[in-house]
């Protein structure tokens, strides 16, 4: 579940804040109202600040944008990592995005804001106010990492200027491209979807990873996390596969509370979804076969079975691999470029 902190410094604004968290139930929302809270009476905003911007997906400050402007500032790390930073007048008339209006989605939650709290919602960015494609919006709302965020000022530049951007995927795409943005031809700036981060077909060339991979492990009782982090980058590499593309983890139930696979895990930020031998005997597929494995288990793979089972069905990328007792294997789940308008026109407002 996604965090947000939300800081008020007036009476009123301890109220407004209150409504405005009730309108974010699928967020973890803490509420700290500086003047209203005897407890908070010796702490710094600044330190406030600097932690929220490190744990936190959303902050909203309601009162002056300035006193947020400052608070913030110190601690701006770039466009790929700054949380959405929203700003809301204590009255709640006024629900103003500042930061990471389209990576972070400070723009689509400011509008999610204002329409529950009857307030105006006061967009800035060039894109939005012109209602052009913005490519990191589209991004976000399709979990594509970003992995070049400096390139962003070419594509949306040249969009605004009325210049075509190209697109080229590894996906299929399917619906209507936005406008100026074509398959065919070679303009200056355009975007690629897909794990080759290196490709170059523009001149400035923005790349876009689906998060659409996920990575079967199996271990041996005991092996630690260092293991298991060469045997899945060896993994990686042989499938052209890139971290960003990685979802998430995938093993037997047996494995749940190995210490070297949570640490891992944690290391990366990833989820580990574990599934029992029937679960994972019973997924259609042709599979690498272990008598030994079978015998142990219960079933006789388990990466690739668990890496398929979690994506859903998906095509496998990479066939068992097997180091110092590590199995690593990586299916890629459905996933293809949307384009269709309305959906686009949805994500914009």
């Amino acid at each position: 579940m996604k965090h947000a902190k939300f800081v008020s410094f007036t009476e009123v604004g301890a109220q407004t804040a209150r409504e405005a968290a009730a309108l974010l139930p699928d967020f973890l929302t803490e509420r700290y109202a500086r003047t209203v809270d005897p407890s908070l009476s010796g702490t710094q905003l600044a330190r406030f600040a600097q932690q929220a911007m490190v744990d936190c997906d959303l902050i909203v400050f309601v009162g002056a944008a300035g006193i947020a402007v400052r608070a913030v500032a110190p601690y701006l790390a770039g466009k790929a990592f700054d949380p959405a930073v929203v700003v809301i007048d204590e009255a709640g008339r006024f629900v103003i995005p500042i930061l990471s209006g389209h990576l972070g989605g400070a723009n689509a939650l400011a509008q999610r804001l204002a329409d529950g709290l009857g307030a105006q919602a006061i967009i800035t960015t060039a894109t939005d106010g012109r209602a052009a494609f913005a490519v990191d919006t589209w991004a976000a709302a399709h979990d594509c990492v970003v992995v070049d965020p400096q390139n962003i000022k070419y594509v949306s530049g040249a969009l605004l200027r009325g210049e075509p951007i190209g697109l080229r995927s590894m996906f299929p795409v399917c619906g209507r491209l936005p406008a100026q943005v074509a398959l065919d031809g070679a303009p200056e700036s355009g975007f690629c979807i897909g794990f080759d981060t290196k490709a170059a077909p523009f001149a400035h060339t923005l790349h876009l990873v689906p998060r659409v991979v996920f990575l079967g492990i199996g271990c041996r009782r005991g092996t630690d996390v260092q293991t298991i982090e060469q045997a899945v980058q060896e993994a990686l590499d042989t499938a052209g596969v890139p971290w960003d593309a990685v979802r998430g983890i995938a093993s037997i139930d047996i494995k749940q509370n190995e210490p070297g696979l949570l640490h891992f895990c944690e290391n990366h930020s990833l989820a580990l979804t574990v599934f029992p031998a029937e679960t994972l005997q019973s997924v259609p597929g042709n599979f690498t076969p272990s008598d030994f494995v079978a015998h142990t288990v219960g079933v006789d793979n388990v990466c690739e079975r668990a890496a398929v089972c979690a994506a859903a069905g998906g095509a496998l990328l990479c066939r068992k691999r097997a180091q110092n007792g590590v199995t690593v294997a990586l299916a890629q789940q459905d996933w293809r470029g949307d384009f269709d308008e309305k959906q686009l026109e949805d994500e914009k407002l």
